[in-house]
């Protein structure tokens, strides 16, 4: 039997006192430059992307720009994450749709967001839910795998299912804070290898824990 609303908002209480400062980590400062960042940060870290973020910017600074970059050039950017060839094709394709179907804005949907190259449902809740404002929860690795140690979402739930246990459990104004500190809560404390189990405070909420101490 999955947690319960009464029981998993003593769990999000607790992990919010953990990181009460918990953000998006990813530096942007226009809504296109975060949509970009997030693309770019599939299957790599945010310092990782944070650290190319910079030059790429520097030698594009407009959406106009990007869009009719040079691919050689936009992957010699890119060169140091993970799928940069890829991504490089699919940021300049996404500029190019932004200006060709959008008139330059970002998209407001999920729909319109998820028709854009590179651009999935988690990527779409996170532009909605850092430049929009618009209640959402975005589940990446983290969030996933915190889901099922918490016995919020069965052990073999795919990303859409655990986006609906969460929906469904916590109320929608917290959907976007909470979506930060599960990140956190996974990144600096829940780690898919060596997780800080024997310091944990949500040891008797955890099934992870409990299996692992049983094993």
């Amino acid at each position: 039997m999955r947690i319960g609303k009464a029981r998993l908002k003593v769990v999000l209480d607790i992990i919010a006192k953990m990181f009460p400062e918990a953000k998006g980590e990813l530096d942007w400062e226009t809504p296109f430059q975060l949509l970009i960042a997030v693309i770019l940060s599939a299957q790599t870290t945010d310092k990782a992307v944070n650290k190319i973020t910079p030059m790429l910017w520097a030698k594009y600074p407009e959406i106009e720009d990007l869009a009719v970059a040079n691919l050689s050039d936009v992957e010699n950017c890119l060169r140091t994450i993970g799928l940069y060839k890829n991504k490089a094709r699919n940021i300049i394709k996404t500029a190019q749709a932004i200006l060709d179907q959008f008139e330059g804005q970002v998209p407001k949907s999920h729909l319109e967001l998820e028709t854009l190259p590179g651009v999935g449902r988690k990527t779409a809740n996170v532009v909605l839910g850092e430049v929009y404002g618009i209640p959402s929860i975005a589940v990446d690795t983290h969030v996933a795998r915190v889901s099922k140690r918490l016995n919020i979402s069965a052990p073999d739930a795919d990303v859409k299912q655990i986006e609906k246990d969460l929906m469904a459990k916590i109320p929608k104004k917290n959907w976007v804070v909470t979506h930060h500190r599960l990140i956190f809560f996974g990144r600096y404390h829940c780690l898919a290898k060596n997780p800080k189990c024997a310091t944990c405070p949500l040891q008797s909420y955890c099934v992870y824990y409990k299996e692992s101490k049983n094993a």
